[in-house]
């Protein structure tokens, strides 16, 4: 992937997008905390492509935004198109381009046109910025080729500081509607809890694999642990993020900000 640097003429966009790209990919240390979650949250999602999709295979990230997942995920030898609202992002993506196969397509997720379907549906850090999630899903699922995977990178809504109303329990999502697509933190609606995660794959058709909960408070710099993971070398705050994925369920999916799900998409048996 390359380097690139912000030029004044760019469109806003551009430079909003240059600024994730500075704490995400480009080693920032203004907020450590989110540069180490994102690096996890990153990692974790590529792995887990990796270890079920052999390259050469086809994705789709959805909501790809400045395209580090679709960049990355090219270089790794997989053909991948990149998706977004944001139209003008694309010409952004094209500058960090160095190998692989990238195609780019505009527009909503709930209204692509497409004439094929994938072996790998991405949607990382998407589906709490909409106001149905289980419609959300569905349409991720509808895409994928049977026997393909949807993976869903996406915060932890039993994360103890986590304020947001479930989804479940919200009688009229469609008041959201107007707030959904939001980028940033800001814009999240619904963060999903595990019984949630589990009833969604249900609704879509899909099965689940795997669900890999990660990112503790001090990787994450919470509750003001920026100020210790500053001083930290890496390897301990490695070490706890490990230890805290080897506790109980219970206690893990409090204390741990994200998750990723692997889903399955079934393959229908004919009669």
């Amino acid at each position: 992937m390359k380097r690139v640097y912000p030029s004044p003429e760019w469109p806003e966009s551009w430079k909003t997008s240059y600024e994730y790209d500075l704490l995400e990919i480009y080693g920032g240390k203004s907020s450590l905390g989110y540069t180490c979650a994102y690096q996890k949250r990153f990692n974790a999602t590529l792995g887990l492509i990796e270890s079920v999709l052999p390259a050469g295979s086809s994705v789709i990230d959805i909501a790809a935004a400045q395209g580090n997942f679709s960049l990355s995920l090219a270089e790794r030898g997989y053909k991948v198109l990149w998706n977004d609202l944001r139209g003008e992002l694309a010409d952004y993506v094209k500058l960090k381009h160095e190998i692989g196969d990238v195609e780019y397509l505009e527009g909503n997720a709930f209204e692509l046109e497409l004439g094929e379907k994938f072996d790998c549906v991405l949607i990382s850090e998407v589906i709490e910025h909409v106001a149905h999630p289980d419609q959300f899903l569905i349409a991720a699922a509808s895409i994928a080729k049977p026997g393909g995977i949807v993976v869903m990178s996406t915060p932890n809504g039993r994360y103890f500081r986590n304020n947001l109303p479930k989804f479940k329990d919200c009688p009229d999502p469609c008041i959201f509607e107007s707030q959904q697509f939001k980028p940033n933190a800001d814009g999240h609606i619904f963060l999903l809890w595990p019984d949630e995660i589990q009833w969604l794959s249900r609704q879509s058709g899909l099965a689940i694999e795997s669900i890999l909960y990660h990112t503790n408070p001090l990787t994450a710099g919470h509750i003001k642990l920026e100020k210790v993971l500053r001083i930290l070398p890496e390897s301990p705050v490695r070490f706890l993020e490990s230890m805290t994925a080897g506790l109980p369920f219970f206690i893990r999916s409090r204390i741990t900000t994200a998750s990723v799900t692997l889903f399955r998409k079934p393959v229908l048996q004919s009669s």
